[in-house]
């Protein structure tokens, strides 16, 4: 679909075959060398189908401005900038979304690094929802303290499959961390995004917790060469507030120095104040904050 602006004459439209190359240089990621390695591996690996969601901004035969919707896996894609915010990004944004609601994807998501007030405002104009303040943080590794005997960690996958969704379904309730990705996401895509940055449909460091002969909660690790990340801990809400998370974590950080890891990382949602009280108890550090928005 072609959209025009006669005030401007600025046409936005899926980008040509043949300026391909040269719309990716006006992505922001090509210049930020925070973000150089994520988009080549987004490139090395995208689908010839995955070039429909590149779109430009023309003003004559000059691109004004380019975004790429990537599509991800169950549903989900990934929204890639433009390199500059001016007057061609909003009717880029608007008909991006337009695209991406006619698309079998369930939730398109940006994450902007500070400071990002002025892109947040395009975004949100642009009919993107705030979902979280996203908080990274990591933890050298290093002897920790004895972990909490009386929490049992059983392997997650030897509960059936059902059970498992229904086990992370009842983690998420109530849950102070990221509920808008929580609420946009069904469970079982949310699993199978963990097991996609797990690279593996087996994790070996998945477990659902045992407490006084009951399950209580989750901790899923993913175990990536010598940098771990804790990508779910959660506990049931009548197990909440009772210490058992900081047991949790430091079930998370014997694992992790026992098997040789140098660092162990996650993210929390900077409004969960309890959970990131337990992370200043075990001695994570902060790495910074991102703000995440989604077309969902």
């Amino acid at each position: 679909m072609t959209r025009c602006s006669l005030l401007s004459h600025i046409v936005v439209q899926p980008c040509p075959e043949h300026q391909r190359r040269e719309a990716l240089l006006h992505l922001a990621a090509v210049h930020d060398p925070a973000l150089q390695a994520g988009l080549q591996h987004a490139l090395t690996t995208a689908s010839a189908d995955a070039w429909r969601g590149l779109w430009v901004a023309m003003e004559d035969e000059h691109i004004r401005a380019v975004a790429w919707v990537q599509p991800l896996a169950n549903h989900t894609a990934q929204l890639w900038l433009p390199r500059h915010n001016d007057a061609a990004v909003p009717p880029l944004l608007s008909a991006l979304q337009g695209w991406v609601h006619r698309q079998p994807i369930t939730l398109c998501h940006v994450a902007l690094p500070a400071p990002w007030a002025a892109w947040e405002d395009v975004l949100v104009n642009g009919g993107m929802r705030a979902m979280a303040t996203l908080e990274h943080r990591v933890w050298t590794c290093q002897p920790p303290v004895a972990p909490q005997a009386s929490l049992g960690l059983r392997p997650f996958t030897t509960l059936p499959l059902a059970e498992q969704h229904a086990l992370l379904a009842r983690v998420g309730e109530a849950s102070l961390d990221c509920p808008a990705l929580r609420d946009a996401l069904p469970v079982k895509t949310l699993l199978a995004g963990f097991q996609a940055q797990a690279a593996s449909a087996h994790p070996p460091h998945w477990y659902w917790l045992e407490h006084q002969e009951k399950p209580v909660g989750v901790l899923l690790l993913a175990t990536l060469s010598s940098h771990w990340s804790l990508q779910l801990m959660g506990l049931l809400p009548d197990w909440r507030g009772r210490g058992l998370g900081r047991a949790i974590v430091r079930h998370a950080q014997t694992l992790a120095a026992q098997s040789g890891a140098h660092y162990l990382s996650l993210t929390v949602d900077a409004q969960n104040t309890p959970a990131r009280r337990v992370y200043d108890q075990t001695g994570f550090e902060s790495l910074g904050r991102e703000r995440l928005l989604g077309w969902y």
